[in-house]
């Protein structure tokens, strides 16, 4: 058994319950890449806004952490649910309502006045960010083909870095040169979704088959016995790298405040976007690397990124906290790519959006709790030390999901 990413062609045809049988076009793979980019430039573009907002109404970092988490629960949630509902009924069902949620949470941002609202928009943003990863991503590969599965894991993965870096940069653009800071880049995002919209509506894909599975419709995200494995490894190391990138959105513009002594949004912006070019890079570069290369390269990124992040606020360097995020963005570039690798090569179609949400779902655990700890902590003992502590606990996550990876058999090549 091979394990490389590039995963090869079957000779199984395409199954019924998910793909379209007119085998769309190659162009029509990357526009079902399209809503996915979408909705991830909503999930970020709060991002150089916070240090705006905490001013304005005065929070404290343990409650923005706390704003933060309330997207990881909302995703979560919708995580419990939209797989399974993706794979039985389809997968425009559970786009469609997720655009339109995210619709509501940009109006939600562009008016907001009280944490509340920022809770509440990031929380829809959220449930509209766990149907998405569920449903639109398992729907690029279904529009692939068996085929084209190399092609349709890569765009997969890479709509999402791309959306997660778009949306902090023209955040940070917007809100220093247009007279309407909080205002502008949501307003700008409700265009991006209502076309998003449009190509959800004409996606080929069709309407599953009655594929006889049982169960409730609300469920922790699961894969068949022989794949659990697969999912593990990819959680293991999945889940440290979007830590450290959730770190870097949520704290970072607060430490490179701190740092910098400014707090120019477009700066923070810039960061992050420059994060996710590295993440969305680096896919491309080391594609053709094995599923296991794959994850074990991101363990040791994420470890590289976090004794990188400990140097910068022990010698207050912003060319190396910078240097950290680059490494935070490639670390959960190539631990996305491995896991959505390893998923869309094992799993059978009719349980991949369902995979893809138990991928997320443990991944964004980690990345909800651990950053908004480490918030509070900075609260009581000051960010450095917050941050350093963040730090070390991450590199024995990585290290672990490092040591699981090396150890299962299913990830050696035959």
């Amino acid at each position: 058994m091979t394990t490389s990413s590039a995963v090869r062609p079957t000779l199984t045809a395409p199954d019924p319950a998910t793909v379209s049988p007119h085998h769309p076009s190659r162009h029509w793979i990357w526009l079902a890449a399209w809503p996915v980019t979408a909705v991830f430039v909503l999930s970020n573009a709060p991002t150089p806004l916070y240090v705006l907002w905490q001013r304005v109404m005065g929070f404290s970092a343990g409650t923005l952490t706390v704003i933060f988490a309330s997207y990881i629960a909302g995703l979560i949630g919708a995580l419990l649910v939209a797989g399974v509902v993706a794979d039985r009924i389809g997968r425009k069902p559970v786009l469609l309502p997720a655009l339109v949620l995210g619709v509501v949470a940009a109006g939600l941002f562009a008016t907001a006045t009280s944490v509340a609202m920022l809770v509440t928009a990031r929380a829809l943003t959220g449930i509209a960010v766990g149907a998405t990863v569920s449903a639109g991503m398992a729907a690029v590969t279904d529009v692939a083909g068996p085929a084209r599965k190399p092609l349709g894991a890569l765009l997969a993965s890479t709509a999402v870095v791309v959306g997660a870096g778009l949306g902090p940069l023209l955040a940070g653009v917007l809100s220093e040169t247009t007279p309407w800071p909080t205002t502008a880049v949501f307003l700008l995002e409700i265009v991006l979704l209502g076309s998003a919209l449009l190509v959800v509506l004409r996606m080929p894909l069709t309407r599953p088959a009655p594929s006889g599975a049982r169960g409730a419709w609300v469920r922790v995200p699961s894969v068949p016995s022989a794949n659990r494995q697969h999912l593990a490894a990819g959680i293991a190391v999945f889940a440290p790298a979007i830590t450290a990138t959730s770190f870097v959105l949520s704290l970072g513009p607060s430490l490179l405040a701190e740092l910098l002594g400014s707090s120019n949004r477009i700066v923070a912006g810039g960061t992050a976007f420059v994060m996710f070019v590295v993440s969305t890079g680096v896919q491309f570069a080391l594609r053709r690397l094995t599923v296991r290369g794959m994850l074990l390269t991101a363990a040791l990124t994420s470890v590289t990124s976090m004794l990188t992040l400990i140097a910068a606020v022990h010698t207050a360097s912003v060319v190396l906290l910078v240097g950290a995020a680059l490494l935070a963005g490639a670390g959960q570039g190539l631990g996305q790519l491995g896991g959505l690798s390893v998923l869309s090569r094992h799993v059978p179609a009719h349980r991949l959006a369902e995979a893809n949400a138990g991928l997320n779902t443990g991944g964004y655990l980690l990345a909800g709790t651990l950053p908004m700890a480490a918030g509070y902590l900075s609260d009581v003992v000051g960010l450095p030390t917050g941050t350093t502590i963040f730090g070390v606990v991450l590199i024995l996550a990585a290290l672990s999901g490092a040591a699981f990876v090396l150890t299962r058999r299913v990830l050696r090549p035959a």
